[in-house]
């Protein structure tokens, strides 16, 4: 068990939370949910023993281990992929090595030997005999067959490398996992496995994740950051949701009425106080009004942008048609005779095991890179919005704050248009003058949707939109994009956006292009 005694953190002079009392108990997966910057990933640092709390204090049950998912790819670049993963249990690799480092001895002594018998009890005691295939079993349930385990890390990709340090952090059945974002960047085999693995898991988890069908399968309890407290709830993300959704309209009612009656308590008090005959009932009314009270709404750390695009026109029927577009890139071929059609109101979803090829196929049909060979036509009546992966080039220069930005691509140049349309995205009062060049990654994002939002464009290209966002501005271009009466095409890691977004899939990694319309879900169930 992990539990929190008055545990407190100010971080660069803003108090994230105070008096945390907290147990995480074994059997629960617990999904630590907050706005950005509100202090999830320091909240596992301190309970990981990574940085020091200002006050309280941390503990776990006597003999327990803790494993940490780490973030930093580089810092096993000298160790194998198997070994990285053995290392998740430092007790049990350490004495690996210590046993094979007496083994090796030329002038191997009896004192040699009663130490290397030592270390073999321990050895089986901590079941090191089944280390290794279980190390194995990890990285090939993460999609890292057997060829991977001699590997070093430095020869690994970004994304294998996230599979290891993942495999390291569940190897030996740790007390108490502790997983920041643990499927960033994971395939859809990879993220499933995963997933399965923790609804098997009976230990204690705590995990943060961006990822709502995430945190639905595998949590059975939410911690939510918010007002300066973490507060536990029983039930996954969307029953947290449904229910602090509940219970804030029932504050407000409750306010509502306390207002209301307020209100008519003064208007009779002033009508009737200077009244004899009803100076008792003003009186009466008086006390009253004083003991009404408002239920005390602090100031939530979250905050929902707006996200609505509404087209000029609508598209015709045909409206992109691609002829065998094929792109090398460093030699490596990336698409390969690609082919296929969108027609009017589709929303499509474009898979790939590479994620290069989607996007170098939306950065051909944006016009933003030649294709070795093939073509591709627009409809007549369309126009386009492009999301890119990559939005740096539209933030470097940092000459413009926000209004100025937005009014370089947007038809209406009034102010009160362009500052109202960047409060819905959350840059309001001061916000809206910020510098291009000093934004977020977060906040990069969101000056995309109004640049997108002002296009009043018929077809929406978006290339991984849920990056960078907490789950309140996901949430809110999901439900952007599934009001849109237009063409969306679109690639993203989240589940729940994929499946309520689409209405037609296209995977580029099959031989002839797979173009299937039936739903996400349906669709992994078939692959």
């Amino acid at each position: 068990m992990l539990s929190t005694n008055s545990v407190s953190l100010t971080f660069g002079g803003q108090k994230l939370f105070e008096d945390v009392n907290l147990k995480f108990t074994p059997g629960n997966c617990y999904g630590l949910i907050g706005a950005n910057g509100s202090g999830k990933s320091t909240f596992l640092k301190l309970l990981a023993g990574d940085i020091e709390m200002q006050k309280g204090s941390i503990s776990m049950g006597p003999g327990e281990r803790m494993s940490v998912l780490k973030q930093d790819q580089f810092a096993y670049d000298e160790f194998t992929a198997l070994e990285t993963v053995l290392k998740g249990n430092e007790a049990l690799f350490k004495i690996m090595q210590e046993k094979d480092a007496i083994y090796m001895k030329p002038d191997f002594s009896d004192e040699d030997g009663m130490k290397a018998a030592e270390l073999e009890s321990e050895f089986a005691e901590m079941n090191g005999w089944e280390a290794e295939p279980e190390a194995q079993i990890l990285l090939a349930g993460l999609g890292l067959d057997v060829s991977y385990s001699d590997r070093r890390m430095k020869d690994l990709k970004g994304s294998e490398k996230i599979k290891v340090l993942l495999a390291q952090a569940i190897f030996g059945n740790p007390d108490i996992l502790l997983l920041d974002e643990p499927t960033n960047h994971l395939d859809i085999q990879a993220k499933d496995w995963l997933e399965q693995f923790l609804l098997k898991f009976t230990n204690t988890v705590v995990v943060v994740s961006h990822d709502r069908h995430f945190l639905n399968k595998v949590c059975t309890q939410i911690a939510d950051i918010d007002y300066g407290k973490i507060t536990t709830y029983a039930g996954n993300y969307d029953f947290w949701r449904q229910s602090s959704e509940l219970a804030q309209n029932l504050r407000n009612n409750q306010n509502k009425k306390a207002e209301e009656k307020a209100k008519e308590l003064k208007a009779f008090i002033s009508r009737f106080s200077a009244n004899a005959s009803k100076s008792k009932q003003a009186t009466s009314r008086q006390k009253q009004l004083e003991k009404l009270e408002l239920v005390d709404m602090p100031a939530s750390t979250r905050k929902s942008p707006y996200i609505h695009f509404e087209p000029a026109r609508e598209a015709g029927k045909d409206v992109l048609t691609v002829e065998g577009l094929t792109k090398s890139i460093e030699g490596k071929k990336i698409l390969d005779n690609v082919t296929f059609t969108i027609n009017r109101g589709e929303k499509t979803i474009f898979l790939a095991d590479n994620e290069l090829a989607t996007t170098t196929l939306f950065n051909i049909i944006a016009g933003e890179l030649e294709p070795d060979a093939g073509s591709f036509s627009w409809g007549v009546t369309t126009t386009q919005a492009y999301f890119p992966k990559d939005n740096s080039k539209y933030f470097d220069e940092g000459k413009y704050n926000l209004i100025d930005w937005l009014r370089l691509y947007s038809e209406d140049q009034h102010e009160p248009y362009i500052r109202g349309l960047l409060g819905q995205l959350l840059f309001s009062g001061e916000d809206a003058f910020k510098k291009t060049n000093v934004l977020s990654g977060g906040e990069r994002v969101r000056c995309m949707f109004a640049k997108m939002m002002v296009s009043h464009a018929n077809v929406l290209m978006l290339d991984g939109p849920t990056n960078h966002l907490d789950l309140e501005s996901i949430t809110a271009i999901n439900e952007g994009l599934m009001r849109f009466k237009g063409n969306v095409f679109f690639t993203s890691h989240d589940h729940e956006f994929n499946q309520t977004v689409s209405n037609r899939i296209i995977d580029l990694d099959a031989k002839a292009i797979n173009v299937n319309t039936t739903s996400y879900d349906e669709y992994l169930g078939l692959h």
